[in-house]
């Protein structure tokens, strides 16, 4: 399959009407639309080190979530860290495609792997914002029962909580999900799980009449890449696809 053909597939999973206006994603580099797609790499991010394991082991392709290039670019030089990673791997020959808050939204994306990882049933996609996903637990829990439960879900080394309430309706939002928690409060939502919130809602939290829990931007979003693993395997069954996470931030 064609690079350009493997964009549209996917496109049509992952609809272009479900971008956040502000957001920036799409195709974020080609050396060629028409080359042929048999290595690809999955990544949640195209850090350098992504951009150099890529070209270092022959990936002709990079799938990412959060877009390689967000901002408008005046210019094409190795002055500019972003303009550098474009400038490689088009010398490479290694084109980039990158599906971000449309991922998010997307049936099968970012948020209903997460969803579906937390135990969570009756899934409903929000109705006053399609990023957002409300489910139900089997049974309710203390909310420091479910903390942990997130914890081990995720393999997330830390997992912050605040609130008073016990949990069964609950909110998910993967990435920065503090936007949403007035969604997730209409909602009805006894809880809110998302990667970072703030300080100032975490504190809230109890007045809000809501518990928030934040796993960690990168464990609430980085499940989705296995996913369209799977759906890349499928589209195009004689590819190897492979994913691949670099400069995750540590924790001591």
């Amino acid at each position: 399959m064609k690079f350009n053909e493997l964009y549209k597939k996917l496109s049509e999973l992952y609809p272009e009407a479900l971008r956040c206006e502000w957001d920036n994603d799409g195709i974020m580099c080609a050396h060629s639309l028409d080359s042929e797609v048999k290595r690809v790499l999955i990544s949640l991010d195209v850090t350098m080190d992504t951009v150099n394991y890529a070209i270092e082991n022959g990936y002709d392709t990079i799938i990412s979530h959060h877009p390689l290039v967000f901002r408008s670019q005046r210019s094409l030089t190795p002055l500019s860290f972003t303009q550098k990673k474009l400038i490689e791997l088009i010398k490479g020959r290694v084109n980039v495609m990158s599906f971000h808050t449309r991922l998010d939204s997307a049936n099968g994306g970012v948020n209903d792997v997460l969803a579906k990882k937390l135990g969570l049933s009756s899934i409903v996609v929000d109705s006053q914002d399609a990023i957002g996903r409300i489910g139900l637990l089997e049974k309710e829990m203390t909310l420091e029962g479910f903390a942990r439960q997130v914890k081990e879900s995720l393999s997330s080394p830390v997992v912050l909580f605040t609130g008073n309430k016990t949990v069964r309706k609950v909110y998910v939002v993967g990435g920065d999900g503090k936007d949403l928690i007035e969604n997730a409060i209409n909602a009805g939502c006894d809880t809110i799980v998302t990667g970072r919130g703030s300080y100032n809602t975490s504190v809230d939290a109890c007045d809000m009449g809501i518990n928030i829990v934040e796993a960690g931007h990168f464990y609430t979003e980085h499940p989705v890449c296995y996913a369209v693993k799977e759906t890349v395997e499928e589209l195009i069954p004689n590819a190897e696809a492979l994913v691949y996470f670099s400069n995750k931030i540590n924790i001591i």
